[in-house]
C-alpha cells in the first residue's frame, strides 16, 4: 500500500531526542499493517460523512423531478437561487471552522457539524414556501461548510503525504456514490408520493436526512482526535505514528497552530494560485453534480427512472478513474501531471456536449466529463496540504482553497437556466473555459514547484538558512531549502 519514506534531510528537531535519528525507519510490513488499521477505523466514517453531506446538498436536483418547483412556486430563477444560496454561508464558515477544529477536538466538532446539518436537511422536507426553503438552505450551508475542509485536515493528522491523495480520493468516491445512488434512492422514495399525505420530494429530504443525524451522534465516539489518543492503536503503533510524523520533517511545534503560520499562509501566492485553480474546476463539479439528471433528461424522451439510471455509469466511471489515478499519484508522488491530463479530458467532454451532434454523442460527452472530473478536482486537494508541513498553514490553506473553490457553487446554478434547456450551450461553454483556465494554472504550478525543487537540490537556496537556529529553520516550513515540494 505504501513504501518507506526517506528521512527528512534537515537537522533533528529540538525536543525530539527521545527517538534517535537511526530509528526514523520502520518495519515496512508493520507500517503497512498500521495503515490498514487506520483505513479500517477512520476511512469508513469519513466516507459516510461526506457521502451523506454531498447527498443532502445536491438531492435538491432529484427532488426537482418530483414536484418541488410546483409545490413551492419556484418560478423563474428561484430554483437557481435556492440551489446557489447555500454556498454563501458555506463559504464564510470554512476557514473559521478549520481554525476551531483542534481547539474544540475534531471528534466533537465534526460530530456537531454532522448532527446539525442532518436535522436541518430533514426539516427541509417540511418547508411550505420559497422563503422557508431559503432559510433551510442558508442554515444547511452554515453548519455544513466546515465538514470537507475539516475532514481534509483531519486526514493529514494520520496519513503521510505519500498516502493522502488516495484517502482524499475515498471522499470523492463518496460524492460519486452519492450522485449515482442518490438518483436510485430518490426514484425508490418517489413511489412514496402521497404517503401520509406528503409529496415524494418531501420524503426525499426527510429520509435522506435522518441517517445523517444518527451518524453525527456516532461520530462523537468513532473518530479519534489524534494518533496519541486513538483508542484502536496500541503503544507500539502510537510510537510508529510519531516516527512517521518525524520522518516527514514535522516537529511537535509544527503540528500545533501558530498565528505566524496563519500569516504566512495569507502572504503565500502559491496558496492563492491553488485557490483560483479550484474555483475553475469546482464550476464543473457543482454544475455537473446538480444538473446531470437535467442534462440527460434533455437528451431524449426518458422517464424519470431512466434518467436516474443513466447518471450512474457517469459517476461510476469518475469514481473508478480517480481511485486508480490517486493510487498511482501517491506511489509516484506526482500530482501536477495527472491533474493536467484529466483536466484536458474534461475540456474535451464539454466540447462534445457543445457540438451539434446526436444524443448518443452528447451522452458520451457526459462520460468524458465524468472521467476527468474527480481527478482534476481531487488531486489538488491533496497537492496543496502535502506542501504545507506546518499545521497552522496547512489548515488555513485548505480552508481558503475550499472557500474559493466553493464560490463556484454560487455561480454554477445560474449557468444552467431553465430557458436554455435542453442544450445548455452557454453553461457548457463557460464551464469548458473555467476548467481549461484551471488546467493552465495547475500546469504552471507543476512547472514552478519542479523548478524550485531543482534549485534547492543544487543548493541555490541554502542562503535562506544561514545563521538560523534549528528552531528558526523549522518555522520556515515549506520555505526551508530542506523541504522538497510534491509536484
Amino acid at each position: 500500500m505504501m513504501e518507506s519514506e526517506k528521512a527528512f534531510p534537515g537537522p533533528q528537531r529540538p525536543g525530539e531526542d527521545a527517538i534517535e535519528e537511526h530509528s526514523l525507519s520502520t518495519d515496512p510490513n508493520a507500517e503497512r499493517k498500521l495503515v490498514r488499521k487506520l483505513d479500517f477505523y477512520i476511512i469508513p466514517v469519513v466516507m459516510l460523512l461526506y457521502l451523506l453531506s454531498f447527498l443532502d446538498r445536491v438531492n435538491i436536483g432529484n427532488a426537482r423531478l418530483y414536484g418541488l418547483e410546483e409545490d413551492l412556486n419556484l418560478t423563474g430563477d428561484r430554483f437557481q437561487i435556492v440551489t446557489s444560496i447555500l454556498f454563501v454561508p458555506y463559504l464564510l464558515s470554512e476557514v473559521p471552522s478549520n481554525l476551531l477544529l483542534k481547539k474544540l477536538r475534531p471528534s466533537r466538532w465534526i460530530s456537531f457539524i454532522a448532527t446539525s446539518w442532518g436535522i436541518i436537511a430533514t426539516l427541509t422536507g417540511v418547508t411550505q414556501n420559497y422563503a422557508g426553503m431559503i432559510v433551510c438552505r442558508l442554515a444547511l450551508g452554515l453548519v455544513e461548510g466546515g465538514l470537507f475542509p475539516g475532514l481534509t485536515v483531519y486526514l493529514t493528522l494520520f496519513y503521510t503525504k505519500r498516502e493522502l491523495a488516495l484517502r482524499i480520493g475515498y471522499l470523492f468516491v463518496s460524492s460519486a456514490l452519492a450522485g449515482a445512488f442518490g438518483g436510485l434512492l430518490a426514484y425508490g422514495i418517489g413511489h412514496m408520493d402521497g404517503v401520509a399525505g406528503q409529496r415524494a420530494w418531501r420524503w426525499i429530504f426527510i429520509l435522506e436526512g435522518l441517517p445523517t443525524v444518527v451518524l453525527g451522534v456516532a461520530t462523537w465516539f468513532l473518530l479519534p482526535d489524534e494518533p496519541a489518543t486513538a483508542y484502536f492503536l496500541n503503544d507500539k503503533e502510537k510510537e510508529m505514528m510519531e516516527v512517521r510524523r518525524m520522518r516527514q520533517g514535522q516537529s511537535k511545534s509544527a503540528e500545533q497552530f501558530h498565528w505566524a503560520d496563519f500569516r504566512a499562509c495569507i502572504k503565500d501566492w502559491k496558496v492563492w494560485t491553488f485557490c483560483i485553480g479550484l474555483f475553475g474546476v469546482d464550476t464543473m463539479l457543482y454544475g455537473y453534480s446538480t444538473f446531470l439528471p437535467t442534462i440527460i433528461k434533455g437528451l431524449g424522451r426518458w422517464t424519470t427512472a431512466e434518467v436516474q439510471a443513466l447518471t450512474i455509469p457517469c459517476y461510476a466511471l469518475g469514481a473508478i478513474s480517480y481511485l486508480a489515478v490517486a493510487r498511482l499519484s501517491d506511489h509516484q508522488q506526482m500530482r501536477g501531471l495527472y491533474t493536467v491530463i484529466f483536466g484536458c479530458i474534461s475540456v474535451i467532454g464539454y466540447g462534445i456536449l457543445i457540438a451539434d451532434a446526436s444524443s448518443g454523442v452528447h451522452y458520451f460527452g457526459c462520460f468524458m466529463v465524468g472521467l476527468g472530473l474527480y481527478v482534476v478536482v481531487g488531486l489538488p486537494l491533496a497537492w496543496l496540504p502535502s506542501n504545507c508541513p506546518r499545521y497552522g498553514k496547512r489548515t488555513t490553506a485548505t480552508g481558503f482553497q475550499l472557500t474559493f473553490g466553493n464560490c463556484a457553487g454560487v455561480m454554477a446554478p445560474f449557468l444552467y437556466k431553465t430557458i436554455e434547456a435542453p442544450r445548455y450551450v452557454r453553461g457548457h461553454a463557460v464551464t469548458l473555459s473555467m476548467v481549461g483556465f484551471a488546467t493552465i494554472v495547475y500546469a504552471f504550478m507543476w512547472f514552478w514547484l519542479a523548478r524550485v525543487n531543482r534549485r534547492r537540490k543544487a543548493g541555490a537556496e541554502d542562503y535562506k538558512i544561514e545563521n538560523l537556529t534549528e528552531e528558526e529553520v523549522d518555522r520556515l516550513g515549506d520555505e526551508s531549502p530542506h523541504f522538497t515540494y510534491t509536484i
